[in-house]
């Protein structure tokens, strides 16, 4: 597959990376409210096929489909669906969160507009988070052996290899201003500031 290269492409496309808990999604919200990024996620493809079945959208039935999708189609099935309203976007910046393995970023490295942000934070950091957010079935009362074996979900374990590839790491193990900090001082770098 290739890419379709619009005219009105946005001005700057990042990914983030990083394991459960870490904090991506906020870091994607944070960019979407401070410069209007418009933020995709590929858990939503995956959600919207299991609302669509009237399917729990619990993480073994995420993971289950994502695998189902992958073997049926090809493992980057995810990377062009996600990268094809990316790019058709009207936003200056585009945000796509949850990338978890080398082939989701197969449509967007060769981008000349698309940075690599991994979100890194400790695992007992990011097993409180997640019991304390509720945000998946069963997160609220997730035991440690649970997010242990969660940790070797096959979403999980390829997570280390693609964060080995990102353009920058921004550690999120403090508060949410310090996250936000250091996102308005990654977006100065790429030379965009919040808007006003």
């Amino acid at each position: 597959m290739c890419a379709v290269y619009h005219r009105d492409m946005p001005k700057l496309i990042i990914g983030l990376v990083g394991r459960q808990g870490s904090g991506k999604g906020t870091a994607a919200d944070l960019l979407k409210t401070k410069y209007g990024a418009q933020v995709f996620r590929f858990s939503a493809v995956l959600s919207d096929i299991l609302n669509r079945l009237s399917i729990e959208k619990s993480r073994d039935n995420l993971i289950a489909l994502s695998e189902a999708l992958r073997k049926a189609f090809s493992e980057d099935v995810l990377s062009y669906a996600v990268e094809r309203d990316a790019l058709a976007s009207s936003s200056d910046v585009v945000v796509i969160d949850g990338i978890r393995r080398i082939e989701d970023i197969a449509a967007f490295e060769p981008l000349p507009n698309f940075r690599l942000i991994e979100i890194a934070v400790p695992a007992k950091v990011r097993f409180d988070r997640m019991r304390g957010r509720g945000e998946k079935v069963g997160e609220d009362h997730m035991s440690w052996d649970d997010f242990v074996a969660q940790e070797d979900a096959p979403t999980e374990v390829t997570i280390a290899d693609v964060a080995a590839r990102a353009w920058k790491a921004l550690d999120n193990s403090g508060s949410p201003a310090d996250l936000e900090r250091s996102l308005d001082q990654t977006m100065a770098e790429l030379g965009l500031k919040p808007r006003a």
